[in-house]
């Protein structure tokens, strides 16, 4: 299939854009995994707060765009459970389930699948619609991550949004506003080859 066929083939991401095969899509989940882990490694602390800024959940969301619903979510899946085994690529080189920051993980696994399904249908081929498929992706991780980060830290439903959330605003806002450029633009880009 050629590059301007994938373009006008509804249902397409870019990942989609590369020639067909298994091999592709293995390649393609192992590269997004390795995209997480690297961007986690990009890990500033917020005084006061047991959550890290870090470049994991912009990762994430591009790799579910990129790539769609199903290898976005495997990829992230992959990214979870290597952690989780011991590979030191959650933020700040750490592993294991045991951060109070895991649910963000969890939330990255939905949240990559949730916007690799809104990119299949053209969210990611327009400024607008790839700032609401951000948005719902960030609140897709903060759905998990802000519980989760109140039940194991032992924190109020209100601490747990003034240490979990409320900080990382934005940098959320940023890195919406960053993918609003990078994947309308690499459409646009496609489409004229």
């Amino acid at each position: 299939m050629s590059t301007a066929t994938a373009v006008a083939r509804p249902g397409a991401v870019l990942a989609d854009l590369l020639p067909a095969s298994r091999v592709r899509d293995a390649a393609l989940v192992l590269g997004g995994a390795a995209l997480t882990g690297l961007a986690a490694q990009l890990s500033v602390p917020v005084p006061g707060s047991p959550v890290p800024v870090t470049g994991q959940t912009f990762a994430a969301l591009l790799v579910g765009t990129a790539l769609g619903a199903r290898r976005g979510f495997l990829s992230l899946a992959l990214y979870a459970l290597a952690g989780v085994a011991g590979l030191p690529w959650f933020a700040g080189g750490t592993s294991g389930a045991g951060a109070v920051s895991f649910g963000y993980i969890l939330g990255m696994l939905l949240a990559s699948a949730a916007v690799g399904a809104l990119a299949r249908r053209g969210a990611d081929r327009s400024v607008l619609r790839m700032a609401g498929t951000m948005i719902l992706g960030e609140a897709v991780i903060y759905a998990v991550g802000v519980p989760y980060l109140a039940l194991a830290a032992d924190l109020s439903a209100s601490q747990a949004i003034s240490l979990g959330l409320t900080p990382f605003l934005i940098g959320d806002a940023l890195k919406a506003a960053l993918a609003m450029g990078v994947l309308p633009t690499a459409w646009k880009f496609v489409s004229k080859r």
